[in-house]
Parts: structure tokens; sequence; C-alpha cells
């Protein structure tokens, strides 16, 4: 089972227009102080957010109670002024538990001052599986191809691709920057990610690396994740090549 906690800032739209015509500076400030300050909490309990939609994040939380959601929560509420709320939900695949974050909202009463809905789990023996993606020698050989915005236009397409891929074996990918990406893939095996890599990037002139990583926490699954990448590298300078690579601490 894999925990996914939903972020979202509350009554969004309607709060921006009281800030007038000339907010937009003001809105992508905030957005981004708000996931900094997110990640640095969350990662404090080895958990990792990730961007949805700047108003809406998604946060992998196994080990995490509702009181830890709360202590962060209190921390925000001196530095903004919004309403935050968070959403916990649990699942085989983190697709089902992000669907199940999203109804907590309507069956489980939040916190009277801060809003997190939610049950405490023990899913202490639990794991999560991370997939860190990237794009092979992409800055010699993609990059040097094409003009800046052309090769972000490259990625977008190949984000597009990957997003619905995994959602079909109910992952979840997120952008890093760059050409980076990771996925919440708890439920998919190693061969099911050669066939989804080698579907995605059908008929574009790029290939993917993927390091697989099992653990915990979030934050350890990612560790692991970077690793075997990186392992990947390290063995092609060998002459062994492997597309996808795999590290548990499980």
């Amino acid at each position: 089972m894999v925990q996914i906690t939903l972020i979202r800032i509350e009554d969004y739209g309607p709060w921006t227009i009281t800030l007038g015509s000339d907010r937009e500076h003001e809105l992508q400030i905030l957005q981004s102080k708000l996931y900094g300050d997110l990640q640095i909490q969350f990662s404090k309990k080895n958990a990792l957010v990730f961007f949805n939609r700047f108003d809406e994040m998604f946060a992998v939380t196994n080990g995490m109670s509702i009181a830890e959601h709360v202590e962060i929560l209190k921390l925000l509420s001196t530095a903004y002024e919004l309403d935050i709320s968070m959403s916990i939900g649990r699942g085989s695949t983190p697709y089902e538990a992000h669907l199940d974050a999203n109804k907590a909202r309507s069956y489980n009463t939040p916190d009277k001052q801060f809003m997190v809905y939610g049950v405490d789990a023990d899913n202490a023996n639990e794991l999560v599986q991370i997939m860190h993606v990237d794009v092979d020698g992409s800055t010699s050989n993609v990059s040097s191809k094409l003009s800046p915005y052309e090769l972000s236009s490259l990625i977008a397409k190949l984000y597009a691709k990957l997003t619905e891929e995994f959602m079909i074996k109910g992952a979840l990918a997120f952008f890093l920057g760059g050409d980076n990406f990771m996925v919440v893939s708890n439920g998919v095996s190693k061969n099911e990610v050669n066939d989804i890599l080698s579907s995605v990037t059908d008929g574009m002139d790029i290939k993917l690396k993927c390091g697989i990583g099992k653990a915990r926490t979030a934050r350890e699954a990612a560790k692991l994740a970077t690793k075997a990448l990186d392992a990947i590298r390290d063995m092609r300078k060998s002459g062994k090549i492997e597309q996808v690579f795999e590290l548990s601490c499980i």
C-alpha cells in the first residue's frame, strides 16, 4: 500500500481576483515559495512533494500520521494567509491512493482548526516504489539538434505520453525539470516499465532509461531510484547496456 496526500489551496480562484489585474507575478512568487516550504517540511518527514497543478500538489507520505500533517499546516499558517487543506488516502496503487485521498474530504471530519482529512494507518511495514526516468544522452544528442523551446516542446510531449501510459498501470508520473521525471509506481513490474518506455518513445528520436527504488519511505525510494539510474550509467561505461535497473532496501 502507498499513502498519498493531496495538498490544495482552497478557494484559490476567488482569492486571486482580490489581488487585482496586476497579480500574475505575485501568484508565481507565492506558488513557488509555497512549494518550496512544503518540500522542506515534508522532506523532514521522509516524504516527497510533487506538483500537480500549481494550486494542488501530491505528497507521497508513507509513515506520516495525521498529527504530523497538522504540524506542517500549523507552520504554514504563520507564513501564508491562505486556506490550505491536506487529504490523505491509501491504496495498492498510487492512482487508487489519490482517489481515496480525494474521497476522504467528504467522509472524514477535518481537524477543528486545520483542514486535514483522513485516518491514521499502520503502514510501517509497507513500501513505496518510485522510478527516476531520464532521456538518454539528452545534452549531447538531443539538445544539440533542437532550439531550447523545441526541446521543451519535445519534453512536454514525452511527459504527456508518460502520464497516460503509467496511469493505465495505476502509477502517477511527475515532471521534475530538465529531462527528468519521477513516477510513483507501486504495482508496476520491471518488465512493464521496459514495455512502457519503448511504447512512449516509439516514433521519437530519443531513448529513456529508468532507475527503480523500493523502500519504506518516499525519500529513501527516490534515493534508491536515483542510485539505480547512476548504476545504469556506470554499467554502460563498461559496455553493459541496461534500460531499467532496480534497487531495494525491503
